[in-house]
Formats: structure tokens, C-alpha cells, sequence
């Protein structure tokens, strides 16, 4: 799950636009997402934020994964995650 999530954050932090991949990684993560860890939510939701790729789904996917974990997340994490 890390690979997917520092994937899409190192293109997204490198402001690579790369819309057919960040499509895949959505595609991949998806049925995952349950599995991902709070650092690895926060990191996806920003990359897919940051990069400007319409996700909705995948974002409400990130949400819903994240409300069981919201006391794990760090203080940054959080934020990244809502924004």
C-alpha cells in the first residue's frame, strides 16, 4: 500500500502531470484503501489534491477508511487528509 501512496506523492510533490497514472493508482487503491495505514491515507488523499485529479470517489473511499483510524492519525496527517 506504501508503494501506491508514495507513488502518487512523489508525483504529485515533483508537480508531474500525469493524469493516466494517477487514474491507475486510483483504480489500485481503491479495494485497498481498508488495509492503508493513517500515513498512507493522508499521503494519497494530498498527492490526488495536490495534483488537481477529480476523485471523488476515491476521496470519499479515503474518508471512509480513515473514520476508524482518526486517533492514530498525527496532527499533519489529519490536515493533509482534509485538504
Amino acid at each position: 500500500h506504501m508503494e501506491l501512496a508514495n507513488t502518487a506523492w512523489a508525483f504529485a510533490k515533483a508537480g508531474v502531470d500525469a493524469p493516466r497514472l494517477f487514474e491507475a493508482i486510483a483504480r489500485a487503491a481503491q479495494p485497498q484503501l481498508g488495509e492503508f495505514d493513517p500515513q498512507n491515507l493522508a499521503n494519497t488523499a494530498w498527492a490526488f489534491a495536490r495534483a488537481r485529479v477529480e476523485a471523488h470517489r476515491l476521496f470519499d473511499e479515503i474518508a471512509g477508511a480513515a473514520q476508524p483510524q482518526l486517533g492514530k492519525f498525527t496532527p499533519q496527517g489529519l490536515a493533509n487528509t482534509a485538504w
